[in-house]
This record gives structure tokens, C-alpha cells and sequence, in this order.
């Protein structure tokens, strides 16, 4: 147990810890301060992800948060513009429309089944205008 214990990296347990925080507090601010519901942002933090991710800028927060960027949504949005563009490389244009469900499919089955369980056990409620 002491041996585990002496390989564990607290700075990148730190690390990820605060960028996580950060990209959920931003999510709580958008909520507490603006008209935006929940689900629109979801839409722009899975869109900026891939975009981001798109581009290479997200990998560099990937190498220094590990899953403090990709556990949140925007990780999601990167591991479908990820597996695109590795997907892209092996079949071509094909690759473009299979490769994001392919590299994301544990988290799209995820969510449906989560999704679903939740539904069943709350009841849901319109954002005040």
C-alpha cells in the first residue's frame, strides 16, 4: 500500500483538480448569470471542446490536466474531434462522419443510459425567463 501511495502524482492530482473546478465554475456561472440553460451549455462546451480539440489547442491542456479536461463535457467535444481526425487519416472521408462515434461511443452510451435512468426518477423543470 506505501508503494502506491509514493507513486501517485499530487501535483497532476492538483492540476487536474483545479482545471476541472475551473471549466465547472464557468459552467455554473453561465448558468447562475445568464438566460442559457443547461442543455445549450452542453452544446457550447461539447462544441468549443472539439473545436478546440480540433485545432491541437485542447491537447496541450490534456498533457497538463490529464482528466481534469477530459472527464468534463469540452473532454467529450475533444474525443469526438480526436477520434475524427484519426479516423481521417486511416479511411479517408468516410472517416470523418464514423470516426467521433467510434472514439466516443463509451460516452455516448453512457450518457443515453444515465440519461434514461434519470428521467425515470426526476421530474423536470423550465428555467425561469
Amino acid at each position: 500500500m506505501q508503494e502506491f501511495l509514493q507513486s501517485i502524482n499530487y501535483m497532476q492530482l492538483l492540476y487536474a483538480f483545479i482545471v476541472g473546478g475551473i471549466i465547472c465554475i464557468i459552467g455554473q456561472i453561465l448558468i447562475d448569470k445568464t438566460k442559457l440553460t443547461p442543455a445549450r451549455i452542453l452544446v457550447i462546451y461539447v462544441t468549443a471542446g472539439a473545436i478546440l480539440g480540433g485545432l491541437g489547442i485542447y491537447q496541450y491542456l490534456v498533457d497538463f490536466a490529464g482528466a481534469g479536461a477530459t472527464v468534463p463535457l469540452t473532454g467529450f467535444g475533444y474525443n469526438l474531434a480526436k477520434g475524427a481526425k484519426e479516423a481521417v487519416d486511416q479511411y479517408g472521408f468516410v472517416g470523418a462522419f464514423i470516426g467521433g462515434t467510434k472514439a466516443a461511443a463509451g460516452g455516448i452510451a453512457a450518457a443515453v443510459f444515465f440519461g434514461y435512468i434519470a428521467s425515470l426518477i426526476s421530474k423536470p423543470k423550465m428555467k425561469k425567463q
